[in-house]
């Protein structure tokens, strides 16, 4: 019983159509309205994992790791509609205005700060998920996570809790060693 629930998580990575890192991975153009979401986690003072995933308002998912997940190359995944607005509404009261770009960052605007976090960017596009047209430039929010203050709180468990609204947790553990 216990191998056969640790194999679930198995077979859904490999069903989640994972690739080479040779090959570049792109999602299709969404027909849905709505925001593209970009979100990056960078790397931390240990073994955080650092990742970029892409999510349309259609559903289509991609996540490409760089380090400390469970997956060789970038991973194509799906979310419900449901999931796509937990996340477009999570992330929603620190979206900037459109077309801008905001940091929150140590020395900015930002007092109490742990060095050792990773940090994150967040980008909301239109259309092609390139800017949704000429010269449009995406919405981004640039957040430090070392930065403690208590205004920034929800923001933290907002992105910490991402790779479960998005039902990827098993795509970012990484592997124990052998």
């Amino acid at each position: 019983m216990k191998r056969a629930m640790m194999m679930g998580p198995v077979a859904m990575l490999a069903l989640a159509g994972c690739v080479t890192d040779r090959e570049k991975v792109e999602l299709e153009p969404p027909t849905a309205a709505g925001d593209t979401i970009r979100f990056t986690a960078g790397r931390c003072f240990g073994a955080c994992p650092a990742y970029t995933l892409t999510v349309t308002p259609d559903g289509s998912g991609l996540l490409e790791p760089e380090r400390f997940t469970s997956v060789p190359g970038p991973t194509r995944f799906t979310v419900s509609a449901a999931q796509y607005r937990q996340l477009r509404t999570g992330l929603a009261p620190w979206k900037p205005a459109t077309g801008t770009a905001k940091r929150i960052a140590q020395g900015e605007n930002c007092t109490r700060f742990a060095t050792d976090m990773p940090s994150y960017t967040i980008e909301w596009t239109r259309g092609d998920g390139k800017g949704g047209g000429r010269g449009a430039k995406p919405t981004r929010l640039d957040f430090q996570s070392g930065c403690m203050d208590s205004r920034y709180a929800k923001l933290r468990t907002t992105i910490g809790g991402i790779p479960k609204t998005l039902g990827i947790e098993p795509m970012l553990k990484p592997k124990p060693a052998s």
